[in-house]
């Protein structure tokens, strides 16, 4: 049986990886305000965003937003094309450095390809561009190794003034050049000969050192060693050397720990336990298949040492980025992108360690190792896919509720989804509210308000905010603040019964932004436009009827909400909120059906006695003013006043 080549290996295992969930898959944390800015916004507004970080990077997102639509699915497999693109040039490194050895080569390239201490691959417009880079830089190392020096400085010029995650491992290159040089020769002449090669590099490099301290030197961290080194040098030292070893182990052992990760059946339910089985199973095949004669075999100890010593040289000369401003290396979303500058360093360190096992033993711990590497980046691509359904969900009942919004609302809203920000939702509320705004002011802004400190949750405060594409102009008495927790429905807050609503997490702040909360900014005149990657509408269950009731009861149509509600108890859904039934309390209680609006505080109120029966009781208060009195109403007062212990 003929084995299967390495390039196609690796091909399907990143798919198995990364693409099985692609077509449910959509845009994640930077990529929907970077997207955004450049296709609502246009290529003045990129440049802008761009202009105080990494400004020659700006023209590569021109370039591939010039060929590809602002559609989740094509940026998907962009993506996933680079970084198997990078895994094949990183086999095809190998192979120049140690020819004899082709099982490393394929084992270094899985490492590399499957790595679980990185897990936002499906970020696909912000790491497309990532990957893209990287593929500079090896494709400049792979060059070197094959004597293209012209157009391996002009790759290596491409990653350098591009992205600063692989500006210092362009020094790795004297290490590799030794490598390949004859080891017959004196080490005089070996050396002599790697500085000659080395040098029209090392030019370049040293090119791009000046051009970030003269030309590009704005400082974006509020840490710089260099000061902190004159005030506390001691200190300083100690907290460097503290992180340097922190984000190693993290980057090492840590991260290669979340491989070990498996799914749970009552979470991941079982289609997505057998999927995960399936992939790593089908991994294991490919590996058997490409190790399948292949070389590898010869002197291990000389060898395997120094394939260690590269990927520590590598470790460390991945780490300065990072280091040098304090930034910590961690594995938590979003900070482990600081990953990636270690990925080629772990990669190489890992395989050289392997080298030492005797084959079949050595052959075991990568099945093993990049099988449940693959499966872990499965359930995270499921955890995306997750995401971005509740996204899309949450935006939908926010067009239900609110099918228009005034110009220069402040929404507040809690921080419920995993793989979004709140400057990630902002560009979605000005894309879906002013479609046609093409200009530098923002009509909109979303933010959480445990991640501003800065905003204060009092009425009538100026609000201003600067996207560097954009800026926002608003003012707390014009706010709606929603909360979202999936699966319970999106609720815009309800400043008279919810600063008392303790489901609501006290430590989301949203209780103490509720009175901010006002329906004023919401229009019954549908003006909002979904954009197109955010259809198909999700069916009309049971939050499309609760969201239209809201709405009905805004405008006070309680006729609308009695017909909602009616509509909703008979569909085979059901509220996940005992406050979701309050709009319909209240509609019946206006429709003088004070025997429904009493059943249903019941059952809302069975919920949880002692954090329902107060805002119940609010609500009743408000029900007692605005209707009529009746003989039915006294009775159904004096009944929600007994069972509730509602005090007068």
């Amino acid at each position: 049986m003929k084995r299967l080549h390495p390039s196609l290996a690796l091909l399907i295992a990143a798919i198995l990886a990364y693409g099985l969930l692609i077509p449910q898959l959509g845009f994640y944390w930077d990529d929907l305000p970077m997207s955004w800015i450049r296709y609502q916004l246009g290529t003045d507004a990129m440049m802008r965003y761009f202009s105080t970080n990494r400004p020659v990077w700006a023209w590569l997102y021109q370039i591939t937003t010039h060929i590809l639509p602002h559609v989740p699915i094509y940026w998907q497999v962009f993506a996933l094309f680079w970084r198997w693109l990078g895994a094949v040039t990183l086999w095809a490194i190998a192979k120049q450095l140690f020819p004899q050895r082709e099982k490393f080569a394929f084992t270094l390239s899985l490492l590399f390809l499957l790595y679980p201490g990185f897990n936002q691959q499906w970020g696909s417009y912000l790491y497309s561009h990532f990957f893209i880079v990287l593929f500079f830089f090896l494709y400049s190392i792979y060059l070197m190794l094959r004597g293209r020096t012209i157009p391996a400085l002009i790759f290596s010029a491409l990653n350098l003034w591009m992205l600063e995650y692989f500006f210092v491992l362009e020094l790795i290159r004297p290490f590799l050049i030794w490598t390949t040089l004859e080891a017959e020769s004196s080490p005089k002449e070996r050396f002599a000969r790697t500085l000659k090669l080395w040098t029209p590099y090392l030019a370049v490099f040293a090119l791009a050192v000046l051009s970030r301290i003269f030309v590009f030197n704005n400082q974006i961290y509020g840490f710089s060693i260099k000061d902190e080194l004159v005030k506390a040098p001691l200190d300083t030292t100690v907290l460097l050397f503290k992180n340097i070893l922190s984000s190693l182990w993290t980057v090492t052992g840590a991260a290669w720990a979340l491989a070990f990760q498996f799914p749970n059946p009552s979470l991941d339910g079982p289609r997505t336990v057998l999927i995960y089985a399936v992939v790593v199973i089908t991994v294991v095949g490919l590996i058997l298949l490409g190790w399948r004669n292949q070389t590898g075999d010869g002197e291990k100890s000389q060898a395997g040492w120094w394939i260690i010593a590269l990927g520590v040289v590598m470790l460390l000369l991945g780490g300065p980025p990072f280091w040098l401003v304090n930034v910590p290396v961690s594995l938590g979303f979003p900070a482990n992108r600081a990953t990636l500058s270690f990925l080629l360093g772990v990669s190489f360190m890992l395989a050289g360690m392997l080298e030492f096992l005797p084959t079949r033993i050595r052959l075991a711990a990568v099945l093993l190792l990049v099988s449940l590497a693959a499966g872990r980046q499965f359930l995270w691509a499921n955890e995306f896919r997750r995401d971005w359904a509740y996204h899309k969900n949450l935006f939908w009942q926010m067009t239900w509720r609110a099918p228009g919004l005034e110009k220069n609302t402040l929404v507040l809203m809690n921080e419920e989804l995993q793989y979004y920000a709140d400057n990630s939702l902002s560009p979605v509320v000005n894309w879906i509210y002013s479609p046609d705004n093409h200009t530098d002011v923002w009509d909109y802004v979303l933010f959480y308000p445990t991640n501003r400190d800065e905003l204060p949750l009092t009425a009538n405060t100026p609000v201003e905010y600067d996207f560097l594409a954009g800026k926002f102009h608003g003012n707390t008495s014009q706010t709606v603040v929603f909360y979202y927790s999936p699966p319970r429905c999106l609720r815009l807050l309800d400043p008279e019964i919810d600063a008392e609503n303790r489901l609501i997490p006290e430590d989301s702040l949203l209780r103490d932004a509720t009175p901010l909360s006002s329906t004023a900014p919401v229009l019954s005149e549908p003006t909002a436009r979904m954009p197109e990657i955010y259809y198909p509408e999700p069916a009309h269950g049971w939050c499309y009827y609760f969201q239209k009731a809201e709405l009905a009861r805004q405008m006070g149509d309680w006729e609308s909400v009695t017909q909602l509600g009616d509509a909703a108890f008979a569909l085979d859904d059901y509220p996940n909120d005992p406050f979701e039934r309050f709009v319909f309390i209240e509609g019946y209680a206006h429709a003088a059906n004070w025997e429904k609006a009493v059943e249903l505080s019941l059952a809302s109120y069975k919920v949880s006695k002692n954090y329902v029966a107060p805002p119940l009781c609010k609500l009743w208060v408000r029900i007692a003013h605005e209707t009529v009195d009746t003989p039915e109403r006294k009775a159904a007062l004096d009944t929600v006043q007994s069972k509730f212990e509602c005090k007068p």
